[in-house]
């Protein structure tokens, strides 16, 4: 039995079961206490952020905000396909503003736009190191928790993380991990065991009957290369080393040849639809095309025996943003305990909201690719704030892909 996390959708098979580890991570987490003793906890974590952004200059800590409150239409960047629609027309109807919504598809991309103000956004959804880098940049305003009282729903485990100490500029939005999809196929050639030698190997990629893809992501392409090459992200990334990020960036190069694309987008429809037959990518990606497609008997996402990156989407608010009060209320809306499992129930991805659990589809729940049993877990890291050294990683894939 590999201990790879595999996932599926709302149908576990036999034959699933049989590579995979059924476990809940953060249900474990949660579940060690009762409901009450969780919600003291996340309240008291809200309060103290609370007061952290009364002290705080900028707006949302000046002015502050009811909860619900709006002042004008809200203009939201997102992920593509990163929220179920019909959310947004309920936040719509309830209260009673329109939405602009649009999306990008890299962090990157969206700090471009956020840094030129080509376009001024209310509410944006950066990833965990992201928002450290936006901070550091004074491109993101204090949360006023006194208007985000769903704050409390958000499980402890996620309070005052490395990218955000104090908690004062982001509230989750969702998390998961990044892995490798591919046919059951492959993944018997493998050994039933994945490893990134799938990819970044020669004579293993050889062995893949059909195309690879990876993500158009510099950060996620260069920290697969840095964990098949048995790097540390975290190690590498702090200590500054330089020389084992060239190194990964490399082995991209050598890679680049024999990879069919470089896609942060459709890798999960690609894979079921025979386009590829291993793509590097997100695994509610790949969960969502494992559902709509019912490809559970003939695919599997698995993260790699050498490791993987897990991570946590936010929501954050623009140093620049028109309408304060409005982010705030449909943050808050957002971490509603029934709006956050319509969330995760579309996404597929893990849910921060602990209120929302009841709600979430047992499938998913149980889905050992979407909450990793704990010995896959301990071979995930957090892709760290990269400083001086995010250049280097983003000419890495930029000369990989040339």
């Amino acid at each position: 039995m590999t201990d790879s996390a595999s996932t599926g959708g709302r149908l576990r098979r036999s034959r699933w079961l049989a590579v995979t580890v059924v476990a809940v991570l953060l249900l474990a987490a949660c579940g060690d206490g009762d409901d009450d003793d969780a919600s003291e906890a996340a309240a008291a974590t809200t309060a103290a952020a609370s007061d952290a952004g009364d002290a705080a200059d900028g707006p949302a800590a000046d002015d502050g905000c009811e909860p619900g409150e709006t002042d004008g239409d809200l203009v939201f960047y997102n992920w593509a396909d990163y929220i179920d629609e019909e959310l947004l027309v309920a936040f719509e109807e309830e209260s009673g503003i329109s939405i602009d919504y649009s999306v990008y598809e890299s962090n990157e991309q969206m700090l471009t736009q956020v840094e030129s103000g080509a376009a001024i956004y209310d509410l944006v959804v950066p990833s965990d190191y992201m928002v450290a880098l936006m901070i550091s940049e004074d491109l993101l305003l204090p949360l006023d928790f006194d208007a985000l009282p769903n704050a409390a729903n958000i499980d402890d485990a996620w309070d005052n993380p490395p990218f955000d100490p104090e908690h004062r500029f982001h509230v989750a939005y969702q998390w998961g991990t990044t892995g490798i999809g591919m046919t059951y196929d492959v993944l018997d050639s493998l050994g039933g065991e994945a490893s990134w030698a799938v990819i970044f190997d020669p004579e293993t990629a050889a062995t893949v009957p059909g195309d690879i893809s990876m993500l158009d992501d510099a950060p996620e392409a260069v920290s697969a290369a840095l964990k098949y090459l048995g790097y540390s992200i975290t190690e590498t990334i702090e200590s500054g080393n330089e020389e084992a990020i060239r190194e990964a960036g490399a082995l991209l190069k050598a890679t680049n040849d024999r990879l069919l694309k470089y896609d942060s987008v459709t890798f999960g429809d690609d894979l079921v639809n025979g386009e590829v037959d291993v793509a590097h990518g997100w695994s509610g990606g790949f969960a969502q095309a494992f559902f709509e497609t019912d490809a559970y008997e003939t695919h599997v996402y698995t993260i790699p025996i050498e490791g993987g990156v897990r991570w946590v989407d936010t929501m954050a608010i623009p140093h620049n943003a028109d309408n304060v009060c409005s982010a705030h209320a449909m943050i808050n809306f957002l971490l509603d305990a029934q709006n956050g499992a319509a969330l995760t129930n579309y996404t597929y991805y893990g849910s921060p909201n602990t209120a929302a659990t009841p709600y979430i589809l047992d499938e998913i729940l149980e889905d050992p690719g979407i909450y990793p049993p704990p010995e896959v877990y301990a071979r995930l890291e957090l892709i760290p704030q990269m400083g001086d050294l995010g250049l280097i990683v983003q000419d890495m894939l930029t000369e990989a892909k040339s």
